[in-house]
């Protein structure tokens, strides 16, 4: 079972990446759903073997490069899903058994992209993505493209909300069309759309595609006594507040609800996923607390996917940096969820062998989430005389034979110098969550290895202004704009580097906190698997990957080469401090504090070594308690948890 989490976990992280950071989706929500359901179970069954960077302990997402990184001064959470009556039942005796009178507030799941506003004075200042929960991008010259977002408030207050930034279908059928045109590639659907508007640059193009917005939540501390409450002061502030909800006890209640907009989705002039249920006065919520991810006040019913009939035609099979060989489904034309769909993934060979999928079946596809297309199951009665689908024994791209491991659900090609893998791991080593070289995509870097002049990352930094322009369709200034970017990556932080080396089961967040601990790629490289496993956050998978990798020979030279071609192999970031004050222990902040905000008290817990956390548990080492300290403060003296005041981490 340790085996099948760590896979879960190295799995879902890897989907999260593609659909918070890249707008582009890898897997259904359904399916993502599945094995997330399967990662909670096994770890509510095996806790000892819940991984530090568990989808199940984290927030969501990750950071794009190309904005400036904002620091959230109140975290954004996600939340619990929940897919039938019945998870809704069990949401609601769970609250229940604490607060039987408790009050819901049933509001609409809009489909876009979340968004986090600042006023000071009543003056907006900074207008930012969710990002991870913590550290979003600074899009604000583009929020200010949004017309119903008010730049100036008639209150003259400071106040933090959140909501979600959204295209209209109308808006979103035209700007498609305007595409098509252009001779353009279409957005997939509305959300896709409104994301990739507020990652533009040019502020004009913002402005031409009227997007819209509707706020739902005061996330600095409020004056009101409920959500309802909120929503009517956001409303009169002049944000633009969805009047679609329900107040009420009943959880029956809320389910007629739920099913009414449901029938009533299609006429709406926007997107909604499901229902978002809260409990509505705010006390309460503070009293239920959260938990590292979401709020246990709260829970989002996702309605049911799109489901239509196809032909499959043919399957293709792809080489991934990995070696994962990834069979798609290619289908006779379907409309589904707004758009023409003729691919659909079939996620891998077990998937197949399971469902039984064959050439020339008719089978169900689908598209939860209006996402990604899949195959759900074979239309069996439909079914003639169609044989199983031989599943390849050998690379499709360099011709060695596959594996199928047993620990792992993927067929795999090994072979380190298969065409494919080594461009799809040159592809990673220049995308923009690891050395972020712009320009250096799929097809120049696919002419560059046919032409025989990068087999390895270290040879990105030898290429000369002739060599690009031997190349076809590559112009002198689109050479010396590459060029430009090869050269400006060589100061990045070694954590990106690290990352983008491609290192079995590291990503971006293990690779932070591999340099913070090491501070060079040089230190790590001789670091030994015991001292890298002691890393908090890591563990022993990770530790026997870096360790392994940094063993071999042409890793070494590798390293060689990109210290030689003045490649930054220290880390930039900020480093941790063992000796620190507070170094190790898990502190909770609560009540209201005279000297500082929420976030300079937060910034120099941190800042003295300590991890801050939201809720108190028996992992809680430190509670600092300001006025008016509540529940949290109760159950620290329960648990008999050391208690300070303000005053106290003032004069640390």
């Amino acid at each position: 079972m340790k085996n099948r989490i760590k896979d879960l976990t190295a799995q879902l992280n890897k989907y999260r990446q593609a659909y918070y950071t890249n707008d582009n989706p890898t897997v259904t929500d359904a399916e993502y759903d599945a094995l997330y359901r399967e990662l909670v179970t096994l770890e509510d069954q095996y806790p000892d073997f819940i991984q530090k960077d568990s989808p199940t302990q984290a927030v969501g997402g990750l950071i794009l490069s190309g904005f400036e990184k904002f620091q959230h001064p109140y975290l954004l959470y996600s939340l619990q899903d929940a897919f039938s009556y019945d998870e809704l039942l069990a949401f609601d005796k769970r609250i229940k058994t604490e607060f039987p009178n408790v009050e819901y507030i049933a509001e609409l799941k809009i489909d876009g992209l979340s968004i986090s506003l600042t006023y000071e004075k009543g003056n907006l200042v900074t207008g930012a993505t969710r990002g991870d929960g913590s550290i979003g991008e600074n899009i604000t010259e583009n929020i200010k493209k949004i017309k119903d977002i008010p730049h100036q408030l008639d209150s003259k207050i400071d106040i933090t909300v959140r909501g979600e930034a959204y295209m209209s279908r109308q808006s979103f059928q035209t700007i498609n069309e305007e595409r098509r045109e252009n001779g353009e590639t279409e957005f997939a659907n509305p959300r896709n759309a409104a994301a990739g508007t507020l990652r533009q640059l040019d502020t004009s193009k913002v402005a031409k595609r009227n997007l819209a917005s509707f706020l739902y939540q005061e996330a600095s501390p409020s004056s009101e006594t409920s959500q309802e409450a909120v929503l009517k002061k956001l409303d009169r502030l002049g944000f633009a507040v969805n009047q679609s909800r329900l107040i009420t006890s009943s959880m029956e209640a809320i389910w007629h609800f739920i099913q009414d907009i449901e029938v009533k989705r299609e006429d709406l002039s926007y997107d909604i996923d499901g229902i978002v249920i809260k409990v509505n006065k705010l006390a309460v919520q503070e009293e239920l607390g959260f938990t590292v991810k979401a709020p246990r006040w709260a829970i989002a019913y996702k309605f049911p996917a799109e489901e239509k009939e196809a032909d499959i035609l043919d399957v293709e099979w792809t080489i991934g940096r990995t070696g994962v060989v990834t069979p798609t489904a290619i289908l006779s034309p379907v409309q589904l969820a707004g758009t023409r769909v003729s691919r659909a993934t079939l996620h891998n060979v077990d998937y197949i062998t399971e469902k039984d999928i064959r050439i020339g079946d008719s089978v169900i596809v689908y598209k939860a989430g209006d996402i990604i297309p899949a195959v759900l199951r074979v239309v069996s009665d439909k079914r003639s005389q169609q044989k199983p689908l031989e599943i390849p024994k050998y690379c499709p791209s360099c011709q060695s034979e596959l594996v199928h491991l047993e620990d792992e659900v993927a067929l795999r090609c090994i072979n380190p110098l298969c065409p494919s893998l080594i461009q799809r791991s040159l592809e990673h080593f220049a995308s923009r969550n690891a050395m972020n070289i712009s320009g250096l995509g799929t097809a120049i870097v696919k002419k560059l290895y046919e032409a025989n002049l990068i087999k390895d990352v270290a040879d990105i930094y030898q290429l000369q202004l002739e060599d690009l322009l031997a190349l076809e369709g590559i112009k002198e200034k689109s050479a010396e704009k590459l060029l430009n970017a090869i050269d400006h990556s060589r100061a990045n932080s070694a954590d990106k580097l690290l990352f983008g080396l491609g290192i079995r089961h590291v990503g971006a967040k293990a690779s932070r906190l591999l340099l913070e601990s090491f501070g060079s790629i040089e230190a790590l490289f001789h670091a030994s698997e015991e001292e890298i496993a002691q890393i908090d956050g890591l563990g022993s998978v990770i530790a026997n990957s870096v360790f392994n990798y940094f063993e071999k020979e042409e890793v070494k030279l590798l390293i060689s080469e990109l210290k030689s071609q003045a490649v930054n192999l220290d880390y930039l970031g900020k480093k941790l401090d063992k000796t620190a004050k507070l170094y190790g222990l898990t502190v909770v902040l609560t009540g209201k504090l005279e000297e500082m905000t929420r976030n300079e008290a937060k910034e120099k817990l941190e800042s003295l070594g300590a991890k801050v956390t939201s809720s108190v548990s028996k992992k809680t080492d430190l509670l600092i308690a300001g006025s008016d300290a509540g529940s949290k403060l109760d159950k620290a003296r329960s648990l008999g948890i050391e208690i300070q005041t303000e005053n106290w981490l003032a004069n640390l």
